[in-house]
């Protein structure tokens, strides 16, 4: 009972002031509204038991929707169904797309509605409703679609994330939809790992600083008041979901604790400061122990070392699985009990409502504290009033009148533009000339499925050339830019027609189609890659690039027809041997409903790239590298008897990327070359555009510690910024570091800065830098 009686004095003590595990005052990360918090405690007072609980239970809307009556008119609720999980067990949230398909805003305001007015009738409290709208308004149609995460990460440009989500606020809340199950802060680490492309890469710092401009974009400006165009964002899925050691979704990961404070929980420390008001949980196991079932990550990390007030919500039937998958309870009641205690305020059930009877029994009988559930429903109710649901549960669409609007439109294109990178661009191939006879081929040509990628109206995205039929194809938007008559298509090599999450399988190759064709092209495009998958279905066994798209690059190369290489995936396939044979090469990734449009303007030059790599792109099946790897993994041959190596051999860096101008940089300068840990320093660099074109460039800034006691990253990057530059213009960048954000995690778990030399890096310039004084930090977080 000691443990139980912990979880209700850290409920009590979170309440207000916080007290940390080193049991320091913290303050609180969202200051807490005092008219929000007496609604709160008075709806505590008169709340019966099943009320409280059914505030912790989400159901998936496929268990309230009359499928019969939908196949004629299309999505409707069942009212019987809807009267009792609402009526009877008091549910507090719903989730998910209707009919796994993308809905039009008109029913999602018109079924939101239905289920507010049972809602406030039966228990007077609003429901709230979440759908996962990670790259735009991905499951409204005709909204505004942006690029996946990976390219939004590309862009090095927080400014564009930020408009993205208040776009996507907009047009989410259009459909009385009030909260958004983004962004996706995963670091992205392991190519194999099938979720790669939803979050904005490898780097901590990247993500970080993406996510918190995504929170400002989604929520706005005050997280106590959530305007009316804005939603409630979730962060997820914390923690350490990017690396599992199989390299599959959902399976068991192996981080220390110094990496999982210092890489992985940066996000989201960032985005909670930021006042993100909601997390959602990793379905994974980590060192042995789930996600969900950790208190220590739950409860202490995130709610009390932060003082954060924000609600934890679990992934879909994570709970059931620390049953039915971990073996860590021996009963769905237990796991209910595990997950409770150790800090999860709402379930994700989503299927069933048995959740309700077995919480409402675990109380009874003693195995969860009513503090424990006072303070998860207290989390539900704040993120409730903080929506203003209580006062307006649902709105009318017509108060949304940019919904799809151009503008949006114009904001993606930019997106997708600044997102693809120019990896290889051998005498200057590219841009293409109007009226270049061009042969088109690969399976990714004509496409929107392709370039979407995953939850794009539907979960696997295979229903994105169904709902996506008014944007362009690359094929399509070729064809405007070059003149449909300069382009020859002849795919060579096409997918199978989706069957049963078969997004790998390829249909008999003709690649001899293509080979004749190309007698009456002056230049190849070939665009390859991978077909949309999304979680578990995506898992793969070869990282290498199908056989059949290799032997086409290959056909296509022997022509003697120069071949520009299009690579449009959700994570890096192995190209190694196809590579050479290209004289340019284009990263697209997932670049969303106007991918092809902006591919075409890149391509024809009238928009100039300025897109680099958020990850590392590996060259070898067993050699998986992130830019910031430990000096042992890249060294030259000891001498002696037993002497070894390690070779860091990459195709493309993190961070690389090409353009059609090129930039010099100079006068690196620091304001102080000693600091401290308090001080803040300032570093300036002169970026000169020194070609014939206008461009943007990321102006990354790393940092290099020489000696540490942990063994110190090869390097790190620490700040960036975007800036646009004219033929022979110059800009002097200006970015601030605090001498804090050069600590690390040493091996014992405290965030370290320790006395001794340091070197930064902008471009191709380096300054020396010493700290002068060692600090540790007595708390958890700097």
């Amino acid at each position: 009972m000691k443990h139980l009686k912990n979880i209700a004095l850290a409920s009590v003590l979170c309440a207000g002031t916080c007290l940390n595990a080193e049991g320091q005052t913290v303050p609180p990360a969202i200051p807490s509204d005092p008219e929000i918090e007496a609604n709160i405690q008075n709806w505590l007072k008169k709340m019966t038991i099943e009320e409280k609980i059914g505030q912790m239970c989400e159901i998936t809307i496929d268990v309230v929707t009359d499928f019969e009556a939908s196949q004629k008119d299309g999505f409707t609720l069942d009212k019987a169904k809807l009267d009792t999980v609402i009526g009877k067990y008091k549910v507090g949230s719903l989730l998910n797309v209707p009919l796994s398909i993308a809905q039009p805003k008109e029913k999602w305001a018109e079924a939101i509605r239905q289920i507010q007015e049972l809602s406030m009738k039966e228990i007077g409290i609003p429901c709230i409703y979440g759908v996962d709208q990670i790259h735009g308004t991905t499951y409204t149609l005709d909204g505004t679609l942006f690029p996946q995460g990976v390219n939004m990460g590309a862009t090095f440009n927080r400014d564009l994330v930020k408009r993205e989500a208040e776009i996507s606020a907009y047009e989410t809340k259009a459909g009385c939809i009030p909260w958004t199950y983004a962004p996706v802060v995963d670091l992205g680490r392991d190519p194999r790992w099938s979720r790669m492309w939803e979050n904005y890469g490898e780097d901590c710092y990247v993500n970080a600083e993406m996510g918190k401009a995504s929170v400002i974009g989604f929520q706005g400006e005050d997280p106590n008041h959530i305007g009316k165009y804005n939603v409630a964002a979730c962060m997820k899925h914390y923690m350490g979901y990017g690396v599992p050691v199989s390299g599959k979704d959902r399976t068991p990961s192996s981080i220390s604790r110094s990496d999982m404070r210092e890489k992985h929980f940066a996000p989201y420390l960032a985005a909670v400061r930021q006042g993100a008001l909601s997390v959602m949980v990793n379905s994974g196991v980590d060192n042995g122990m789930p996600f969900h079932a950790n208190r220590e990550f739950l409860t202490q990390w995130l709610k009390e070392d932060l003082n954060w007030d924000g609600l934890v919500v679990t992934d879909w039937a994570d709970i059931n699985n620390l049953c039915t998958r971990d073996h860590i309870a021996a009963t769905k009641k237990e796991a209910i009990k595990i997950a409770i205690n150790a800090g999860i305020d709402m379930s994700m059930v989503p299927y069933e409502v048995s959740f309700c009877d077995y919480l409402k029994e675990l109380v009874q009988e003693g195995e969860v504290p009513m503090s424990r559930i006072d303070d998860a429903v207290a989390r539900v109710l704040r993120l409730k009033y903080r929506l203003g649901l209580f006062d307006k549960p649902y709105w009318s669409t017509g108060d949304y009148p940019e919904f799809g609007s151009k503008e949006f439109a114009d904001v993606a294109l930019q997106a997708a533009e600044e997102s693809e990178v120019l990896l290889k661009n051998e005498g200057g191939i590219l841009p293409l000339a109007k009226g270049t006879k061009i042969l088109l081929a690969g399976p990714n040509a004509n496409s929107m499925r392709c370039l979407n990628g995953g939850w794009s109206y539907s979960w696997q995205g295979h229903r994105a050339d169904e709902c996506a039929q008014a944007y362009n194809t690359i094929y399509e938007a070729l064809c405007n830019k070059f003149g449909k008559e300069n382009i020859l298509y002849e795919p060579g090599v096409t997918y199978a027609p989706y069957k049963n999450d078969n997004w790998w399988e390829e249909n008999t190759p003709e690649i001899d189609k293509p080979v004749a064709a190309a007698q009456n092209a002056d230049v190849i495009i070939a665009c390859i890659g991978e077909n949309s998958y999304c979680e578990t279905p995506g898992n793969l066994t070869d990282l290498n690039l199908s056989m059949n798209q290799q032997n086409l690059m290959k056909a296509l190369a022997a022509t003697g027809k120069p071949v520009i290489l299009i690579l449009n995936e959700g994570r890096p396939r192995l190209i190694k041997d196809i590579e050479p044979l290209a004289k340019a090469v284009v990263n697209v990734m997932l670049p969303g409903n106007y991918g092809g449009d902006a591919l075409a303007n890149l391509l024809a030059g009238d928009a100039n790239f300025s897109g680099k790599m958020p990850y590392t792109y590996p060259k070898h099946i067993n050699a998986l590298a992130t830019y910031d790897y430990k000096p042992c993994e890249n060294i030259g041959q000891m001498g002696g008897n037993y002497n070894y190596d390690s070779v860091m051999d990459i195709q493309w860096p993190f961070g690389f990327g090409l353009s059609y101008t090129t930039y010099k940089y100079s006068n690196l300068k620091v304001d102080k070359v000693q600091f401290t840990a308090d001080d803040e320093l300032t570093f300036t660099v002169d970026v000169t555009n020194t070609g014939s074109v206008a461009g943007k460039e990321s102006v990354l800034l790393y940092s290099k510690d020489l000696v540490a006691s942990s063994t110190p990253d090869n390097i790190r990057l620490r700040n960036f910024e975007k800036v646009s530059l004219n033929p022979g213009e110059t800009k002097t960048v200006t970015m601030k570091l605090k001498g804090s954000d050069l600590a690390f995690v040493n091996y014992y778990g405290k965030w370290t800065l320790e006395k001794g030399d340091f070197k930064v890096k902008c471009g191709d310039q380096w300054i020396d830098l010493q700290c002068t004084q060692t600090k540790v930090w007595d708390t958890p977080n700097r």
